[in-house]
């Protein structure tokens, strides 16, 4: 477990948290590109944890660290314990879902729809801090449905502030809890980037990372340059992870970048891959986060096609995810 101050230099660059995406196999993966972005994990419902008992979810290699675990919910009394659980089991941080918009989210009383009662995200995000030591975080929209977000994300702001909460990821879109599908949400509302950023000018004493059609490291870069504190990248960092995570260290946090060519990664995996296979897991579980590993290069296509086909075969190994590599050219993959 890190410090809040060292948990707070790794939130200059971060991966948001994506359901179906960012499970433990996806995050080793990202780490080995990555020494210093901080990671999340999938939304962990409140409800899960308490009443479920469902502690497998919370499930994680060391080498993942530093981590954060994204929690859903919205009794105060819940996530609290929801938070309790997440830290006593070693996560880095422990972060409050306000912007999920999916119909099954707004049934539970969270995610997005939260944005229309701050007073109760206050109060959650207050009872969590209570809870734990390690800090704890909000993820919002800028508004929801027919709120106006230069009102409602000000207002949103002050009240999480006054609860304690010192660090927010703001996605620069509004969410249409009814219309829109999550997927139609994650593109169709307009960004506006210029929003979070006045709301850095209003609220200079919190950390704001800005999160929400970020391309890749450059366009992180403009955001820190402008003077935001950390930049949230999702699906880029998920379907381009070698052009977005492997020159971050470098870039981002000044540090030494881990791999030098996308080919050292494949085969940094294959202990991780080896273990988890000999664990009674499959190939496929970890191999379904590396497609975009060689994105835009020669013999990509190759490298999907077996790491898409040849899985999923009962003594599928590591073997399978070398002749995946044999299809990329190793000169001209850096």
């Amino acid at each position: 477990m890190q410090g809040a101050s060292v948990i707070t230099q790794f939130a200059r660059l971060s991966v948001a948290p994506m359901m179906d995406w960012t499970d433990r196999h996806c995050r080793v993966f990202h780490r080995t590109l990555s020494r210093h972005a901080l990671l999340y994990t999938e939304m962990v419902t409140s409800p899960a944890l308490v009443r479920g008992g469902a502690r497998h979810l919370l499930t994680y290699s060391d080498v993942e660290h530093p981590v954060a675990l994204q929690l859903g919910g919205s009794d105060p009394s819940e996530l609290a314990e929801a938070a309790r659980i997440g830290a006593g089991e070693g996560y880095d941080e422990i972060n409050l879902n306000v912007g999920c918009p999916s119909d099954r989210v707004q049934s539970g009383t969270f995610g997005a729809v939260l944005m229309k009662t701050p007073d109760l995200v206050a109060e959650c995000a207050q009872a969590m801090r209570k809870a734990v030591d390690v800090p704890v975080t909000v993820k919002c929209r800028i508004g929801v449905d027919d709120q106006t977000p230069e009102e409602v994300l000000p207002d949103f702001l002050k009240r999480i502030r006054d609860a304690g909460v010192t660090r927010v990821a703001i996605h620069a879109r509004k969410a249409w809890l009814h219309g829109l599908s999550p997927k139609e949400n994650r593109d169709i509302p307009p960004l506006d980037y210029d929003l979070v950023h006045a709301m850095k000018a209003r609220f200079p004493e919190l950390h704001i990372s800005i999160n929400g059609g970020i391309e890749g490291l450059s366009e992180a870069q403009e955001h820190l340059g402008l003077g935001l504190d950390g930049v949230m990248i999702g699906r880029a960092a998920y379907h381009t992870p070698w052009d977005t995570l492997a020159r971050a260290d470098s870039l981002v946090f000044g540090e030494k970048d881990p791999y030098e060519t996308p080919h050292d990664v494949a085969e940094a995996m294959i202990p991780y891959i080896e273990s988890h296979i000999a664990s009674g897991g499959r190939l496929h579980n970890v191999t379904r986060h590396m497609l975009g590993l060689f994105q835009g290069r020669p013999g990509a296509r190759a490298w999907r096609r077996i790491l898409s086909t040849e899985v999923h075969a009962e003594e599928a190994g590591a073997h399978v995810l070398l002749d995946a590599l044999a299809q990329v050219p190793r000169e001209l993959a850096a």
